[in-house]
Parts: structure tokens; C-alpha cells; sequence
């Protein structure tokens, strides 16, 4: 059977949140460093096919063939850890404390970082012909992205601010939910299936993903748009990292931890004929 049932999956983001806050720190290092450098290059993918297309939503379409490598490759993102880590902590499984999850946090944060600039170097030796060139199309559109991004939301004050942070917990309302999806097939079809379509609405009605502009906003610096290092980290990043912790946590973990992991008393009897019963006899 390939689809698994919500209160099994629940079970699944459980565990998978206890095996990462229990994980080496070379093995949690690498396979975020592989994570960030992964989705980078699928950002860098959409763009190009969205300027080259002149259809912003064909760049979309394909932006989550980037979310299903990494996944399928086990490697983590820390919109991903964001939701699944506390999930052990409330669980109270042994050993698993407020420290654990928060030097996870900082490690996949560390990796995702480390592989999303690497790419953002990579592509702006392309975009540039090794920085001696003028940014080609896709270049300058990376570069404007960061400005609209950055001092955009800075010229709106704390309208723009306000405005960043719900993108971000949207954000990652889709990206978790993409994640807790891929549980819920056995099938390789299944989980690229149920990935994608969360994937495909975040990333086309723009919300923020910090990951993803770990990527843009440094290679958008590179590529000579009109903001600063301060700017993107004030007007973009933290902001965006809160939104996403509090989107994908309080939406998608929490909710399904509350309804499938520890269903209400009521609930529990009527999707357990055996307990019912038992309940009926006494």
C-alpha cells in the first residue's frame, strides 16, 4: 500500500525529528551544506527558465524538481528541521532537550548557508564569464529580485516588515507541508507527487524562503544590485527565518502532532472500533 495514514506519517515526523537532533555533527553539516547547494541551483534553474520563457510560471512548474532531489537524497533544509525537531521534544522522547534541537538548528542553518553561497559564487562566475563581463539577463534579474526584496520592504517601513514576515510563515506553511507529504507514500511517484504541489504555490505567489535567499541575495550582491549585506540581513533574512520557524512549527507540526499524534478522547474512540467496544462494555 502506498498511501500511509495521517496518524502513521505523525508518527514518522517523530521520529525523523528525533534521528536529526541525534545526528553527528559532520553527518548533520554535509547533508545540510548539500541541501542549501541543492535548492540554490534550483532557484538559479526557475529564474533562468523565467526569464528565458518570459513566464514567470513555467519557472515555478519546475522549481520543485530541486525540493524532491534533496528530499529523496535525505539531506535537510531548516525549514524542514524547524518543523520536525520540536515534535520530539514534545513527544518527551529521552534525551531530546531544548539545547538539541537548538544546536541542530544552528548546524543545518551553518550547512544550509555554507552550500547556498557556494552556488551563489558559482553562478555569478557564469552569469559574469568569470567577472569580466556585465551580468547576462538572468544576472541582472537576481540582482533586481534582491533590491525589490531588500530596500523594498525598508521603503514601506513596518508595513514591508509586516508584509516579509507573513510571506515567510506562509512560506513555510507550503515547504513543511511539502515535507510532511513526501511521508505519506511509500512510493518514490507518491512523494514527488504530494511534494510538489505545496512547493509549486510557495514558490509562485513569492513568499520567503530563507533558504532560498541565502542564494539569491548574496549572488544579487555579487551581480551588482542596489543593496547592502545590512540590508539583506535586516530586511530580509532574520525576518524571514522567525516567519518561517513560527509558519512551518505552528501550522503544520503543531496541527498535526494536535489532531493525528493526540487525537481528542472522542476522536480516538471512533477511529478505534476496538476501543469503542471495550468502552461499550464496560
Amino acid at each position: 500500500m502506498s498511501y500511509v495514514t495521517p496518524r502513521e506519517f505523525a508518527t514518522k515526523m517523530i521520529d525523523a525529528g528525533e534521528a536529526k537532533i541525534f545526528m553527528s555533527t559532520k553527518d548533520t553539516l554535509i547533508r545540510a551544506y548539500m541541501a542549501g547547494a541543492i535548492l540554490a541551483l534550483a532557484a538559479a534553474f526557475a529564474v533562468t527558465v523565467a526569464v528565458n520563457t518570459g513566464q514567470f510560471l513555467v519557472g515555478a512548474l519546475l522549481f520543485p524538481v530541486g525540493f524532491s532531489m534533496l528530499y529523496l537524497l535525505g539531506f535537510d533544509l531548516l525549514t524542514g528541521v524547524f518543523t520536525l525537531c520540536p515534535l520530539a521534544w514534545f513527544d518527551k522522547r529521552p534525551g531530546v532537550t531544548v539545547k538539541g534541537i537548538l544546536r541542530n538548528w544552528g548546524l543545518v542553518f551553518m550547512g544550509n548557508l555554507g552550500g547556498a553561497i557556494t552556488v551563489a559564487i558559482f553562478m555569478a562566475i557564469i552569469f559574469t564569464t568569470g567577472f569580466t563581463h556585465e551580468p547576462n539577463a538572468v544576472g541582472l534579474k537576481i540582482g533586481l529580485i534582491g533590491e525589490s526584496r531588500t530596500v523594498g520592504y525598508a521603503e514601506a517601513g513596518g508595513a514591508g516588515m509586516l508584509t516579509l514576515f507573513v510571506r515567510a510563515v506562509m512560506c513555510n506553511w507550503m515547504v513543511s507541508t511539502g515535507v510532511v507529504a513526501a511521508m505519506m507514500s511509500t512510493t518514490v511517484s507518491g512523494k514527488v507527487i504530494a511534494m510538489w504541489m505545496p512547493i509549486l504555490v510557495f514558490f509562485y505567489l513569492g513568499f520567503e524562503h530563507s533558504i532560498v535567499n541565502m542564494f539569491l541575495f548574496p549572488s544579487g550582491l555579487m551581480l551588482g544590485g542596489d543593496f547592502t549585506l545590512m540590508d539583506y540581513i535586516f530586511w530580509n533574512e532574520l525576518p524571514t527565518v522567525i516567519g518561517n520557524l513560527v509558519g512551518g512549527l505552528t501550522f503544520v507540526g503543531a496541527m498535526i502532532y494536535a489532531t493525528h499524534y493526540k487525537p481528542s478522547k472522542q476522536q480516538e474512540l471512533i477511529t478505534d472500533p476496538v476501543s469503542s467496544v471495550g468502552v461499550a462494555a464496560e
